[in-house]
């Protein structure tokens, strides 16, 4: 991480009016907030579009950098990672969006640039069916795929039993807050946030001494649907934030799906109403979710894994194949464009004889593009 564009970055979000919009166009027009600052003066002829008052704000950094200073030190005091939009570990997904925060607060363990992430989202009144839907469902997920990250909001009701049932069965979690990494809400589920900083994270685009205000928690949203593959709604009212969730991953062109409920219930209204208006997919159980986004494959390895099928039960690797796997052992999570260079191999080749080591059940494509062997 350059600790410079950081710090730039970070003063960058205090200086234009906390518009993520316009700062993210800044950002991407400049190239660089550590540029932006050197050129302060200078706003008006390098954007264009740049508003007056915006153009008069850029010239003086002193507030947003000593807030920034005070900033940086409660993340070392805290352990608390910052990640910008040039970082590695800034989740991927998150970084094709159009509103992508172009600075983020994590405080956890977990990879959020994972293989397989899901949303799980819905109304803060849950009911006892939906609670059945979660509880099932990430149960039965879990005994097909493993490795699948589960983020939603911590809010009541969907949100914080999609956390603790994550949790119940070995899913990493992570909680997008509405509110800085130096409060918790609701003040009730501490408990939980704690666990998931040791099992998932804490992330946030706010600061530290920012309130959980009502237009922070639409902000929330964008990053709860812009980081996952899939968005599931479990229970809605006809109109809620599990909805406005729903809109903005179709808008990102990711996959929406959602429970259906009885006919005239009001938690099912917002998810029948969705599946009926072709918003979101219906699915009912695990089974068809795994299917509908294509991971059967992992789903059957790992089947074969639980009635203790052993890799040596595949058939023996090519000399290619080997190539691959020997250089895998010795450094794990290598980009395709490594591996070719390593092997020798042709990218279009590489790409086929990785699909079959793949299919074996030998390797792992990950997010952006890397390998993962096996265990």
């Amino acid at each position: 991480m350059n600790t410079e564009e950081l710090f730039y970055t970070m003063a960058l979000t205090r200086l234009t009016f906390f518009n993520y919009q316009q700062a993210l166009e800044l950002y991407k027009t400049v190239g660089s907030a550590q540029l932006l600052y050197e050129h302060r003066n200078e706003i008006g002829d390098i954007v264009e579009e740049a508003s007056p008052r915006l153009t008069e704000a850029l010239k003086d950094w002193d507030e947003a950098m000593k807030r920034t200073d005070y900033e940086l030190k409660y993340m070392q005091e805290h352990g608390i990672k910052a990640f910008t939009l040039t970082d590695n570990d800034y989740p991927q997904r998150l970084k094709e969006c159009p509103d992508a925060p172009i600075v983020l607060y994590y405080l956890g363990n977990s990879d959020l640039n994972q293989a397989k992430i899901i949303s799980i989202i819905g109304t803060r009144h849950m009911t006892t069916y939906g609670q059945d839907l979660i509880r099932s469902f990430i149960r039965d997920l879990k005994a097909q795929c493993p490795q699948v990250l589960v983020v939603s909001g911590l809010a009541y009701g969907v949100d914080i039993n999609a956390h603790r049932e994550s949790l119940k069965n070995g899913y990493d979690t992570v909680g997008v807050l509405a509110h800085g990494l130096d409060q918790i809400y609701p003040y009730h589920h501490r408990g939980t946030a704690a666990e998931m900083v040791k099992h998932g994270g804490l992330l946030t685009e706010f600061m530290t001494q920012t309130n959980a205000d009502k237009p922070n928690f639409v902000r929330r949203n964008r990053i709860v649907a812009g980081m996952a593959d899939a968005t599931i709604l479990v229970e809605s009212a006809e109109k809620g934030g599990g909805l406005i969730t729903c809109e903005i991953a179709q808008s990102y062109d990711r996959n929406v799906f959602a429970f259906p409920g009885n006919v005239g219930a009001e938690f099912s209204k917002g998810c029948n109403n969705l599946i009926r208006d072709n918003g979101a997919a219906l699915i009912t159980n695990a089974d068809d979710f795994v299917k509908a986004m294509g991971w059967e494959d992992e789903a059957i390895r790992q089947r074969a894994n639980h009635v203790g099928i052993e890799r040596s039960l595949f058939p023996e690797l090519t000399p290619e194949e080997e190539q691959i796997v020997n250089l895998l052992q010795q450094t794990n999570d290598l980009q395709l464009n490594i591996l070719s260079v390593k092997t020798g191999q042709p990218i279009g080749k590489l790409t086929a004889l990785l699909f079959q080591l793949e299919m074996k059940g030998v390797l792992k494509p990950l997010a952006g593009g890397s390998y993962h062997l096996l265990a």
